[in-house]
């Protein structure tokens, strides 16, 4: 072999070029015609490739990609669906019944199915001695009195206490209300 004969090798693969073959092995993953395992397996043959040949085989039993137009769609319907759930969730929280936030006094409100609560509540799922709003230096703080079925702040469980106020969506047991301002009777206006 002269020094003018010497072998060309072939042009190295880019990125893009195993990128493609990534999201199509992606995609055959998630709509189920790989195994995690085969995934895992193919996507080191990917990442270690050298020639075209070697990704084009990883990819020879999956079926075309659909294109650019029908990912589009289903992403599109996606985010239509998911607009949809949220916006019948804000328009159910809209409906909630008030809670009206008494005026500050020394005792708080007691909440449950007991008949001595100040706020009664008839449902089963709520405990006898369910929860208590107080209004403390810091603000109103609803406390769980240990219900069984979970005092609920903005859907967030309380443990022990948490600060609330007008606005708030509180939850005991399944019954669900949304804390408002009282009123002030002297002036008749919202505290």
């Amino acid at each position: 072999m002269t020094s003018y004969e010497f072998e060309i090798s072939p042009a190295r693969l880019s990125d893009a070029e195993r990128e493609r073959v990534i999201d199509l092995l992606r995609e055959g993953a998630v709509e189920g015609r790989l195994s995690h395992d085969t995934f895992v397996r193919r996507m080191g043959i990917a990442l270690a490739a050298r020639e075209r040949g070697e990704l084009r085989a990883l990819t020879a039993d999956l079926p075309p990609a659909g294109g650019r137009l029908p990912r589009l769609v289903l992403r599109a319907v996606g985010r239509v669906s998911a607009f949809n759930v949220r916006l019948r969730a804000a328009w159910r929280a809209e409906k909630l019944p008030p809670l009206v936030l008494p005026a500050p006094g020394p005792h708080p409100l007691r909440i449950g199915r007991d008949v001595a609560n100040g706020l009664r509540l008839s449902d089963g799922s709520s405990s006898r001695m369910h929860a208590e709003l107080r209004f403390e230096a810091r603000g109103w703080t609803l406390h769980d009195l240990g219900s069984m079925n979970g005092t609920f702040v903005n859907v967030r469980r309380v443990i022990g206490s948490a600060v609330v106020q007008a606005g708030d969506q509180v939850t005991f047991g399944q019954m669900s209300f949304r804390l408002t301002a009282g009123e002030d009777p002297a002036l008749g206006l919202p505290q």
